[in-house]
Parts: structure tokens; C-alpha cells; sequence
């Protein structure tokens, strides 16, 4: 399936967005991995793997992995209290999507390199996060029930050092979490840079992105 298509977050920060169902608690957190990975008829999976793998053999310290999980799902960030590492965590991901995607390929090995990162791609979704750092870092580290401390840092690390791409979905997805409002300005161009990521319009705004029409 085409990324055009998949008219729902997808990969990892679409997995976030699955723990914020109602029914959530119904469920282990590898029981939803499994329902991620399997929607559209394993469409969704080799996204998810992607993302996965790319975080799991990044550089990225296991704290801050952990910080985005939590800020993604909007989740109080406890280090004692973790249920998971979330390396392994990640490893559990890419287990149940490639097993997902052997069901229809038997011989599948790995997914094809990432493509190299647009350099004028990245500038661009670190710029979006260092515009709303001030709001973003306060709305995050002082919410009285879901405090997450370091999250600007955090995306920015994953921008520069992992992938725009996931990091632009990452930082998307903690603005909805947190309902932080944007302006008319940021709205277009975020629907811009979704464009240029080959984003169906549904990932960048699916009704829950606070759009001020506003005055910059």
C-alpha cells in the first residue's frame, strides 16, 4: 500500500495513537502491537517496522525513547516505574511485524534501505519544533497528571539523529496528545511538510490538531 493511502497515522507514531483508544484497557500492550500491525490487512506493519528498527539501532539513549513513548501517549513519565525498556519494547515491535509480514511474504528478510534524509527536510521539522519549544516544553513537563520532562529536546534528538519523517509524526502526534493549539500559519505548513513527506492529508490533521485560525 502507498503511504497516500494509509488515511490513518501510521508506523510508530500511529502505534502511540492506538493507546489512547477507550478500549485500551481491554488489551496487553502487545495485543494492540498485534492489531496495529495486522489493520488494513498487514498494510500497516511494514511502516511500523520501519520506524521500529529505526529507533531500536539508533543512538538514541533508551531514556529518551522512553520520553517520547510517554509524551506520545500522553502518559506520566516514571523511570522507576517503566513497564517495559523501551529497547525491548521496540524489539517485541519488530518481532510481531515481521511475522506479520511473512504471512504474505514467507520469504520476506528485511524491509529495503531508508531512503537518505532531505537535509532541507530536517532544518524544516526541527525549525516547527523549536517554534512551539517554549509552550510545548511547558504544557509537557508541568501538566499536573501527565508531566513529561524533556520532550523538545527529546523530538529534536530524533529529527537530527534518527529520522525527520518519524520525528515530524512524533512531534504531531504530542501536539494533538496535549491539545496545544497552532496557528493558521503553522497549520499550513505542517500540511505542507506532510505533503513533501508523501503524507495522506488525514496524518496531519485527523480532526484532533488544535487549528487556531489566528494571526501569527
Amino acid at each position: 500500500m502507498d503511504r497516500k493511502d494509509i488515511w490513518i497515522d501510521f508506523g510508530f507514531s500511529g502505534l502511540t495513537k492506538w493507546f489512547d483508544s477507550p478500549w485500551v484497557s481491554e488489551h496487553t500492550p502487545l495485543e494492540i502491537v498485534v492489531m496495529a500491525a495486522d489493520w488494513g490487512e498487514g498494510s500497516y506493519a511494514p511502516t511500523l517496522l520501519e520506524d521500529a528498527v529505526s529507533l531500536l539501532e539508533s543512538p538514541l539513549p533508551t531514556r529518551v525513547i522512553d520520553i517520547l513513548c510517554c509524551a506520545a501517549v500522553r502518559v506520566r513519565f516514571v523511570p522507576e516505574e517503566r513497564w517495559i525498556d523501551g529497547r525491548d519494547w521496540l524489539r517485541q515491535i519488530v518481532d510481531v511485524c515481521e511475522e506479520r509480514i511473512r504471512r504474505d511474504e514467507p520469504r520476506f528478510d528485511a524491509l529495503p534501505p531508508a531512503p537518505v534524509c532531505d537535509p532541507e527536510l530536517r532544518d524544516a521539522v526541527l525549525a516547527e519544533v523549536r517554534t512551539l519549544a517554549t509552550v510545548l516544553g511547558h504544557t509537557t513537563a508541568d501538566h499536573p497528571y501527565y508531566g513529561v520532562p524533556e520532550v523538545v529536546p527529546a523530538l529534536e534528538q530524533v529529527v537530527a539523529e534518527v529520522d525527520p519523517d518519524l520525528g515530524f509524526r512524533l512531534f504531531l502526534r504530542v501536539l494533538k496528545a496535549y491539545l496545544i493549539p497552532i496557528s493558521e500559519s503553522q497549520h499550513l505548513r505542517y500540511r505542507e511538510l506532510g505533503e513533501r513527506f508523501g503524507y495522506n492529508e488525514f496524518v496531519v490533521d485527523d480532526g484532533t490538531l488544535q487549528f487556531m485560525p489566528r494571526a501569527d
